[in-house]
């Protein structure tokens, strides 16, 4: 009988573990959900406010030098504009590649509660053989 109050101990344990791991994994999906989609919203207005921006200087700076470098001004300002996209795409996916893995916190809380049923399980085994 002991034994089988302690399955039934360590099967509800581990039921309530599994059910809180589920909803801590869905509180951490919700909040990257809702901080990429505030990193989407304003990336799309400073994408669009940039474009507006670059095109404007680079209009000024191809009709500064209209009359006698035009072609030299349009050259340098692609040049220029194709190494600032490069930066920035650059820039993009280093912290992209920096960023902690989805459900982190999630998967460190399981490998913990692995450790103590594979603990209390042990513990409980060595009480049965003595």
């Amino acid at each position: 009988m002991a034994i089988l109050a302690a399955v039934g101990r360590v099967a509800s344990t581990l039921v309530a573990m599994v059910g809180t791991r589920l909803e801590l994994a869905a509180v951490e999906f919700q909040e990257d959900a809702r901080r990429l989609l505030g990193y989407l919203a304003w990336s799309l207005l400073a994408v669009f406010l940039a474009a507006g921006a670059i095109m404007l200087v680079a209009l000024f700076v191809i009709l500064l030098f209209w009359d006698s470098y035009r072609l030299q001004a349009v050259a340098g300002m692609a040049v220029l504009l194709g190494a600032a996209a490069f930066l920035i795409v650059s820039n993009v996916r280093a912290r992209l590649n920096a960023q902690t893995p989805l459900f982190a916190a999630t998967l460190a809380e399981l490998r913990k509660d692995v450790e103590y049923v594979r603990h209390t399980a042990h513990a409980h085994a060595e009480a049965a053989n003595e």
